[in-house]
């Protein structure tokens, strides 16, 4: 993984020292609440509903053990002893006091982790696939290309203040696990016909208020170009993104107004400026980036372990875990492990201090000391060899971190909603809990197989609702908390929006409402179709007549 250099290292010490004292001025009473906002926002640090939260950038999900040990002392020492991973493969901090922030800071910098950019109106942190570098399926490993996107919107003056906050992900892989298709960016690392590397090009996609698909705006950018390309994207947004409402602010509301060929032009036009200027990569530039990610010393192992395969055999529980939440590996005789957030009763994300401290160990004597965090809000050990997948199962079971759910409809992706957002409309987590209860039959949930449900608090789409095959979006009506249903959505190579299937619901229907739409599922599902395949055969009529038809007869009941 990267490493800082004396440039990086001394440019957040000295980012540390100024928002020290920019806080400390702010207590004295030497800065108005105005004044200071866009510099806390500058550090990732929000004023939420009940105390202050601090998101803490993970650069496309990867971090080492030391960075989460020292998470976990963030979470003990000044926080309630826990963490929340989000969408973005931040991690967020919910009880931190203002006064403390600056020394949590300065202390993430003595092992190569900030908070910068993770907020305002800028390039947030570059999301990319957890298995980058070891997915079979993988073309060309993102990372590199991630970390010089990194470095060069770091800090960028001319990019500091743009008409709304910009979002990259990039994807090097067959099979997109990145989302590529809802950014504001997004990138796919490919090789063309004679072999070079080069980018296809999305932009203006997005969720939020007006969810929309990014639309393809070159084939192929050779490497050299990306980043004066990205640049000149930029600055056509810069230009023209509206800055006088910020609903309509985000890019894919311009490129919608000009239509991707007049945008495709304009960028185009100002591309022909910097197209082989001073930020054209080099060789020598993306190799000095690239060393930092090289495989590990992998063993020359069997590609099938005895062991491991008599232990799916002999041990039923086992061999749930290793089908849902163990992956193939490119190297022979290993494998990828998802350790799940998810646990009934806890909110999806969520992780203590105490298995934070675990999976640092955990990393260290089974994955080369490297953590990963997944958009879908769990976390990855990349590289562990078959042969301990056993042994790791069953200390990852009793620390609570083992659920057989990848995939499946409890794995559910939530912000933190009402119970801490101060712009949410209502809250996510009570509405997970009540449909992971709901659902607690792992028998059941193989049955009915892959489904993505996601919960958003509000309009924002943390929770990436409109891209789940159920999606759940809280909204206020008079002062309540109800909550508006999707069907329909989907991530990956088939990116989709999730259409609203009728009026909203209360918060105690919730989990009726998820029973009607799997019940709908199995009831018209062909052999070996998944949800989301039912969904786009039937559409959601069958859907919405089942779920509205019963909650009528319900009425009438009650009534009665």
């Amino acid at each position: 993984m990267y490493r800082y250099d004396a440039y990086d290292q001394r440019a957040v010490d000295e980012r540390v020292a100024q928002f020290r004292d920019q806080t400390r001025r702010y207590l004295a009473g030497e800065l108005t609440e105005d004044e200071y906002r866009p510099l806390r926002l500058q550090n990732g640090l929000y004023i939420q509903r009940h105390a202050p939260m601090l998101r803490i950038a993970v650069p496309y999900g990867l971090f080492s053990s030391a960075q989460l040990r020292m998470l976990a002392h963030v979470a003990r020492t000044y926080d309630k002893g826990y963490g929340h991973f989000t969408t973005r493969q931040n991690i967020q901090f919910n009880w931190p006091a203002l006064e403390d922030v600056p020394e949590i800071l300065a202390q993430l910098a003595t092992v190569q982790m900030h908070a910068i950019q993770t907020s305002g109106n800028c390039i947030r942190n570059i999301t990319s696939d957890a298995f980058a570098g070891v997915a079979g399926d993988e073309r060309i490993d993102p990372r590199p290309w991630c970390e010089i996107l990194r470095q060069w919107s770091s800090f960028h003056p001319e990019f500091a203040h743009l008409p709304r906050k910009f979002k990259f992900a990039v994807n090097g892989a067959e099979e997109d696990r990145a989302v590529i298709q809802a950014h504001d960016i997004g990138l796919d690392v490919i090789r063309n016909e004679a072999g070079e590397i080069g980018f296809r090009v999305l932009v203006g996609g997005g969720l939020g208020r007006t969810p929309i698909i990014g639309e393809q705006i070159a084939g192929f950018v050779p490497w050299q170009h990306i980043v004066t390309y990205c640049e000149s994207i930029l600055r056509v947004y810069n230009l023209h993104g509206r800055r006088d409402n910020k609903y309509k602010a985000r890019i894919k509301i311009l490129v919608k107004a000009l239509g991707i060929e007049e945008f495709r032009r304009q960028v185009e036009a100002e591309w022909a400026h910097v197209k082989n200027g001073p930020s054209t990569l080099t060789e020598a530039e993306v190799a000095r980036v690239a060393a930092h990610f090289v495989d590990p010393a992998y063993e020359t192992l069997p590609a099938h372990d005895a062991a491991y395969a008599e232990a799916l055999a002999d041990n039923k529980p086992f061999a749930a875990w290793a089908r849902r939440n163990v992956r193939a590996h490119k190297v022979p005789g290993y494998a990828s492990v998802v350790l799940s957030l998810k646990k009934t009763g806890v909110p999806p994300g969520d992780i203590s201090a105490e298995q934070m401290e675990l999976v640092a160990e955990l990393a260290d004597a089974h994955s080369y000391g490297e953590v990963r965090a997944t958009h879908q809000q769990n976390l990855v050990l990349a590289d562990v060899r078959q042969s301990e997948l056993f042994k790791l199962w069953q200390t990852l079971r009793d620390a609570g971190l083992a659920t057989p759910n990848i995939g499946l409809l409890t794995d559910i992706i939530a912000c933190p909603g009402g119970d801490y957002c101060a712009l949410a409309n209502a809250k996510s987590i009570p509405i997970a809990q009540a449909i992971q209860e709901r659902f607690d039959d792992l028998d059941y949930l193989y049955e009915i197989g892959d489904i993505d449900l996601n919960i958003s608090g509000c309009m924002n789409a943390c929770g990436h609702h409109h891209v789940g095959h159920i999606g759940v979006l809280g909204v206020d009506k008079n002062g309540e908390e109800w909550y508006q249903v999707t069907v329909g959505g989907a991530q990956g190579n088939q990116a989709s929006l999730g259409k609203v299937i009728g009026p909203s619901f209360a918060a105690h229907e919730m989990a009726d409402v998820v029973s009607s739409l799997i019940e709908t599922y199995v009831e018209n599902r062909h052999e070996d179709e998944r949800f989301i395949d039912t969904v786009r055969r039937l559409g959601i009529e069958p859907f919405k007549t089942n779920v509205y038809g019963k909650r009528q007869q319900e009425r009438k009941v009650a009534h009665g």
